[in-house]
């Protein structure tokens, strides 16, 4: 079994929410203890080939949509300082208006000195904060993930989008569809990732995976707020796991 080099890091997304999307690489997720995870497994502690990296791909922004949304397999501030810079230089000079990151909890008061930083250039920066459920005990016990929010009122005063993950054994048909809603009244958009294999030891359940597709995708895909990815790479960025 192999985790590659991500050999697509720039894609632009053309349907909902239309933006370009670039997947760069820091220095590692700090978390690193999430049990369905291996994303953080694309790092460097080399700060100068790092930059060097993300100043390639950043090279390929066009400012198509004057949006463009960064992850890095972490979060923002697992950035190097000259990337972060470089990439504030080219949404001025590409007229983008409106930034997304990827943020953990555990950062979350990194994000305001974030948001002025952008916002000196006239930049709005939006933060999607990768919450899986908003079952507290099924996310902490299960998960791993590390979020002190009892409510998802807590969390939303940080984060203007979430991510949630489906997929997997113990959730059900309404224990999904709550967290959509839950989602959809509280932040302005939702990201639905569905649970692919990867190296970790936690698997994909396929019945709770058909449930999803039967029943929720049907109504959910026409929602212009909510982002469904049936595989990790349907944004363009990335490669799929090998055994």
């Amino acid at each position: 079994m192999s985790i590659q080099e991500p050999s697509n890091r720039y894609s632009v997304i053309r349907e909902k929410n239309p933006r370009e999307i670039l997947l760069l690489r820091g220095n590692g997720c700090k978390w690193r203890r999430c049990s369905f995870c291996d994303y953080h497994l694309d790092f460097s502690r080399d700060e100068e080939a790092n930059f060097l990296l993300n100043e390639r791909e950043l090279a390929k922004v066009t400012g198509c949509f004057k949006k463009l949304e960064v992850i890095n397999s972490g979060s923002f501030c697992d950035l190097d300082k000259k990337t972060l810079e470089r990439i504030r230089c080219v949404c001025e000079e590409k007229e983008i208006h409106e930034l997304h990151f990827e943020c953990h909890w555990m950062h979350k008061d990194e994000i305001p000195k974030a948001r002025d930083f952008f916002a000196e250039k006239g930049i709005r920066l939006k933060i999607k904060m990768g919450v899986e459920t908003f079952d507290f005990d099924f996310r902490e016990k299960v998960l791993k993930k590390g979020i002190t929010a009892e409510s998802p009122q807590e969390i939303a005063k940080y984060a203007d989008e979430v991510c949630l993950l489906f997929g997997l054994t113990g959730q059900t048909l309404d224990s999904m569809k709550k967290d959509i809603e839950t989602g959809l009244a509280l932040f302005e958009r939702v990201c639905i990732n569905i649970m692919v294999e990867n190296s970790t030891k936690m698997k994909p359940d396929r019945d709770v995976i058909r449930l999803f597709a039967e029943n929720l995708y049907p109504v959910y895909i026409g929602n212009d707020r909510v982002d469904i990815l049936m595989e990790n790479t349907e944004f363009g960025v990335g490669d799929k796991y090998e055994q």
